[in-house]
């Protein structure tokens, strides 16, 4: 086998490769002799059939496999020899082995770009001090008695009202005959979350404790459920109660049952650590992102199609989850897939821009991920999805998921080696600008 790099782009290579007539022969004689070996013919013992029966028999299929195994094992030989290392997936250009011919072919790939690194040891960077905000760790405290408040029955006889939980009965109605799937009894509806249409919510203030009442709601146009987007229907409500959360008293018998501490004050002084390392965090990558943003603007490099395109497809698909939790649909955005590609693609491009850098700057300081890592990674991934590892890493193998988790691990270890080298100066928080 011979072949011949071309660069068709600073970030694409085509590779012409040429297979004489005794190596297709060789890899034809494979395959037919694997298929000797496991094909069962009448009026044969199994491994004794003739190759020329089998090639005549099953021509299409060796023709087909012998192709794909040899252009597998050149591709691998190819990639290792060049050093390449593709980030999009590798296409064919050919067509099949014919006996006693010549066969050649062309794959093609992007790559990284290459580019020089700017000098980035000693880079000067301002991290913020620490500084805890006794009002955050209060609204802490106060979220925990939330977690842990009763619905008590409140007992006036009235119609609810924001902050209360109105349990009650609903269906919808058009033109007098029930709405399918729009139902439902003992209810408890939280008021002012803004979690239900505005005109049902409202509906729902008006009636009394024991009492039914009616009115019309509209859906909004860009409603999730397509088949309810705009449409107006009746629908008839009867309240049975009213709830109202009741906070418990901040005292040790809270502070045992919020995670069996011994007092209020070892819940602060828990809350006040746990606080202190998110913001440590937090102020870190504010940092590092401020240092990372000015190395960037010193660098140019052309980016690959499928890099972007894959982080384009990743950032619709966030918008439309988004729309999802608000009940929307990204039809409801008015906008043509190209129009929605074309307006995320800078984005897509400055995250490509990123991962590219810090994979460069992996590779100069000999950074690298481990299978253990990666599956540490995906074990945390499961847990806050409440599945099981082995479902979580087999979506992540079949989706081809599995390269771009190592590149964002990667990416996170080469920008800690980047602010490990650097010149970190602790500076005094800034204080937010009130508004006239």
């Amino acid at each position: 086998m011979e072949y011949k790099v071309e660069d068709l782009s600073p970030v694409k290579k085509q590779i012409n490769i040429t297979v004489p007539v005794d190596e297709v022969n060789a890899a034809l004689a494979a395959t037919i002799a694997m298929y000797r070996t496991n094909i069962d013919l009448k009026g044969f013992r199994k491994g004794k059939v003739p190759s020329s029966v089998i090639e005549g028999r099953f021509k299409k299929e060796v023709y087909s496999e012998a192709t794909q195994d040899l252009v597998n094992v050149h591709i691998n030989e190819v990639i290792g020899e060049g050093d390449f290392s593709p980030v999009s997936r590798i296409d064919f250009d050919g067509g099949e082995l014919v006996r006693d011919e010549e066969f050649s072919y062309s794959i093609s790939f992007e790559v990284m770009p290459a580019f020089d690194l700017p000098n980035y040891e000693g880079i000067d960077v301002e991290e913020e001090k620490v500084v805890v905000d006794e009002k955050e760790v209060d609204e802490v405290i106060d979220r925990i008695r939330g977690n842990m408040a009763e619905n008590v029955v409140v007992a006036e006889n009235r119609a609810a009202k924001d902050g209360e939980i109105a349990v009650i009965d609903f269906a919808a109605y058009e033109d007098g005959e029930p709405v399918e799937g729009v139902s439902a009894e003992n209810f408890q509806m939280t008021l002012g979350d803004k979690q239900a249409l505005e005109d049902f919510e409202a509906l729902v203030k008006t009636i009394t404790v024991g009492e039914s009442g009616e009115g019309d709601v509209t859906f909004p146009e860009d409603f999730i459920n397509p088949e309810f987007a705009g449409k107006t229907v009746t629908m008839k409500v009867t309240v049975h109660a009213i709830q109202e959360k009741k906070l418990p008293e901040l005292n040790d018998e809270l502070a045992k049952k919020a995670g069996g501490f011994d007092s209020v004050e070892k819940m602060r002084e828990a809350v006040v650590e746990s606080y202190k390392n998110s913001r440590l965090q937090l102020n870190k990558s504010q940092a590092q992102k401020t240092m990372l943003d000015s190395l960037l603007k010193t660098v140019e490099f052309p980016l690959p199609d499928s890099m972007v395109d894959g982080h384009v497809d990743s950032l619709i698909q966030e918008r439309i989850e988004r729309l999802e939790r608000q009940g929307k649909s990204v039809e409801s955005l008015n906008k043509t897939p190209e129009e929605l590609r074309g307006e995320v693609r800078p984005e897509a491009e400055e995250i490509a821009k990123t991962q590219v850098f810090l994979i460069a700057v992996a590779k100069k300081e000999g950074v690298e991920v481990t299978d253990q890592e990666v599956d540490m990674q995906l074990h945390q991934i499961a847990m806050r999805a409440g599945q099981e590892f082995h479902v979580v890493k087999d979506y992540y193998a079949k989706n081809n998921l599995l390269f771009s988790l190592r590149d964002r691990l990667l990416a996170d270890k080469a920008m800690d080696a980047i602010y490990e080298k650097a010149n970190v100066t602790e500076v005094e928080p800034k204080k937010e600008e009130k508004e006239d």
